[in-house]
Parts: C-alpha cells; sequence; structure tokens
C-alpha cells in the first residue's frame, strides 16, 4: 500500500513541476499564482500544499534538485586534470542541460536570477576548474578574477545558446568554452 502512496506522491510532484515550468516559460515567477499551477496541473490547492508552501518553495526545490545532480556529475571530474576531461565535462553539463526542460527554464529570462549565480558557484568550487587555472596561473588575485570573468561569460554563453533553440552542437560549443577559457588564461599570463 505504502509504494503505491509514494508512487501517487513522486507523480503528484512531477506534475506540479512540470506545469510550474511550463509557465514559467512565458512568465517570471512574480507572475505565477498557485491557481495558475494548480489548474495547469489538474489538482486541488490542499494537494499543492500538501507538498509546497507556496510557488517560491516549489521553485527552490527544483533548484536545489537541479544542482544536487550537477554536483554528482562533476563529482567524477574533481580529480582529472587534462584539457581533454576538461571538455568532457563541459560536454555533459551541456548534454543535462538540453535534455532537461526544467534546466533551461530555471536559466531563462524568465527563471530566479538567482539560479546562474549558484550554478556558477557550483562549477567555480569544482577541482578540476580549480587546478584548470591554478595549473597556469600564480597570481591568487588573477586566478579568482578570471574565475568569475571566464565562468560567467560560460553562463552567459549558455544562456544565449538556449534562447537561440541550441543551435551550435554540443561538442562545438564545449570546444569553444574550453578554447576561450585557455585563451583568457594565456592573454592573462601576457599581462
Amino acid at each position: 500500500m505504502a509504494q503505491k502512496e509514494n508512487r501517487k506522491i513522486r507523480y503528484t510532484k512531477m506534475v506540479i513541476r512540470d506545469s510550474l515550468m511550463e509557465l514559467m516559460k512565458g512568465n517570471s515567477i512574480l507572475n505565477i499564482s498557485i491557481k495558475d499551477i494548480c489548474e495547469l496541473a489538474d489538482i486541488s490547492r490542499s494537494t499543492f500544499y500538501a507538498h509546497y508552501k507556496d510557488q517560491y518553495d516549489l521553485l527552490r526545490q527544483i533548484e536545489e534538485e537541479t544542482l544536487a545532480y550537477l554536483e554528482d556529475l562533476l563529482k567524477k571530474y574533481d580529480d582529472k586534470r587534462s584539457d581533454r576531461e576538461f571538455t568532457r565535462m563541459i560536454e555533459e553539463v551541456l548534454t543535462y542541460i538540453a535534455d532537461n526542460n526544467s534546466v533551461q527554464v530555471l536559466l531563462s529570462e524568465h527563471g530566479d536570477i538567482n539560479f546562474p549565480k549558484k550554478l556558477f558557484w557550483n562549477f567555480a568550487l569544482r577541482k578540476q576548474i580549480t587546478s584548470f587555472f591554478s595549473d597556469k596561473m600564480q597570481e591568487d588575485e588573477t586566478i579568482s578574477c578570471y574565475y568569475i570573468f571566464v565562468l560567467n561569460g560560460a553562463i552567459g554563453l549558455i544562456q544565449h545558446w538556449l534562447k537561440n533553440e541550441m543551435h551550435i552542437p554540443i561538442p562545438r560549443l564545449a570546444r569553444m568554452i574550453q578554447k576561450w577559457t585557455e585563451q583568457q588564461v594565456a592573454d592573462a599570463l601576457k599581462s
């Protein structure tokens, strides 16, 4: 009996989350009511409140699950230092984004403005990223400035890629990000 309840709860949560993401394709979370979510999900308000406090709690949980998934995905690259592994890591992240409608919405202009920042810090703290920069640059202040510059640029490029219907193939975009990152580091070393 408990197995069916769990499956039903998972299904209900999925429908609620999918409904919010569908609504956020055209609206900011500020313009989406619980009534809107319930109507699209074809559930009652009491069902919604059984799982979430409000639409902001729902959005926060979706963001946290997305970041947790990305954290697990990136962990396998923590001890890898080659340029090829760096590109492979970027390809995996891009594939996850391309295959996941929720992440696409979270990174869109209708998503929470703080989500890309959370994503940025999730990336910035990876051993693979820090070793990429620290192997090539010595000065701590310079390294941290390039983290911010390059990773924010990469997130902006990914947002542009999504907005333009992912017109650049994933392997090419990953190589572009890696090449431009290396180019920025090389330029910094010259100055």
